[in-house]
């Protein structure tokens, strides 16, 4: 349950997505809360401190461990990125700031409950309190879940107004009926193919042996053997630590052929339905694929509007996206500090601040029209 949790604190907020706050991310937090901190960015009347960025240094280093990545060689990585972190830092305060200046806190706040409700549903708890209960046992805050939810939602539904949607919408009928007849073989419809598994896993046992079983299993379906009963009884697939081949008969679902892994769509690529894969060797096993049912791809194209607006709009998306970004930080007064400057000024493609030298007259931020000021900061 604990891994469930922690994925379901990750927001896909486009290219900017950070890690989700973990419990050894939590204790670091307490940790520095003993020391001083130190102010090493401001943007507008927000600061970013040194304490948040060794936050966003832990989480990094966590998530990088749990992928496999040697401590040692993490920790360097991690410290070449360091200015890259300070830079997420400024764009992400920014980010903050547009959103309560949008008045986008009350729909954030609502959409920050119903991700906590999904939680609960999918773990079959009846209450938040008792969602929240089994969180602290896993070591989780529920506070700081809802806060790291919270901030990446709002940057996410910014990004969504100020610039996703104005794409969206911006091209005229004439410009995506020529960018379809262009692109027509993107606009036909793929094939389709529904698919059930037998997995295996690997994991702690001698890879022959599984790859010997993988086989034997294939024998008997292509003799017969009922696909459903033979995953129920061997299928080693799990969700919340409970088997699902019993439930489920080894059910995966329907896909488009040119979304499957290249592995899986060489598998199957042959297979008729109704008939079975050679064992598929995966990263934690070996997988037997049945195709449950095929629906052929159309030769012709189909204009759909939003199908056509979508696909224009992700050739200009990464660069719309970098374009306000960049917007937001020329507006803003952002002064990083002296240690850290000379790398970060060049990533945010801005100018430093210029200020008295050995002076106690630091300028102060500029209130500009339809600016926010005073926004809290990322705890």
């Amino acid at each position: 349950m604990r891994s469930k949790l922690i994925s379901l604190a990750i927001v896909g907020v486009f290219v900017m997505a950070l890690a989700a706050l973990a419990p050894s991310a939590a204790r670091a937090q307490e940790a520095e809360q003993q020391v001083i901190d130190e102010v090493i960015a401001q943007v507008n009347d927000d600061v970013i401190t040194l304490s948040m960025l060794r936050r966003e240094k832990k989480e990094l280093l966590e998530s990088m461990k749990q992928s496999g990545k040697p401590e040692a060689e993490a920790l360097a990585e991690v410290d070449k990125r360091q200015s890259e972190l300070i830079a997420t830092l400024v764009n992400e305060a920014l980010l903050l700031q547009k959103g309560k200046e949008l008045d986008l806190s009350n729909d954030v706040e609502g959409e920050v409950n119903h991700r906590m409700l999904e939680v609960a549903k999918e773990q079959g708890i009846a209450t938040m309190d008792e969602l929240f209960k089994r969180m602290r046992e896993s070591g989780l805050d529920p506070e700081a879940t809802r806060q790291t939810l919270r901030v990446e939602i709002m940057k996410q539904a910014v990004i969504q107004q100020e610039v996703d949607r104005k794409v969206f919408f911006a091209a005229t009928m004439p410009e995506l009926q020529k960018y379809f007849q262009e692109h027509q073989t993107d606009f036909r419809k793929p094939e389709n193919v529904t698919i059930s598994e037998i997995f295996l896993s690997s994991a702690g046992k001698n890879e022959a042996d599984v790859k010997a079983r993988a086989l034997a299993l294939v024998a008997q379906l292509r003799a017969g053997a009922d696909f459903k009963k033979v995953a129920a009884a061997n299928s080693e697939r799990e969700r919340d630590g409970v088997r699902t081949g019993p439930q489920d008969g080894g059910e995966v679902g329907a896909f488009e052929v040119p979304s499957l892994k290249p592995e899986l769509a060489n598998a199957i690529k042959d297979v008729a339905v109704g008939g079975v894969s050679e064992p598929v060797r995966s990263e934690y096993g070996f997988q037997i694929f049945r195709v449950d049912q095929r629906t052929p791809g159309s030769t012709t194209a189909t204009f759909n509007e939003n199908q056509v607006r979508e696909a224009m709009a992700s050739t200009k998306l990464p660069k719309a996206r970098e374009d306000y970004l960049q917007n937001l930080r020329n507006e803003a007064y952002i002064k990083i500090g002296d240690a850290y400057g000379s790398d970060v000024y060049p990533l945010l493609k801005i100018a430093p601040v210029k200020t008295a030298q050995n002076s106690d007259s630091t300028p102060k931020p500029e209130k500009k029209k339809g600016k926010i000021l005073g926004i809290i900061p990322k705890p």
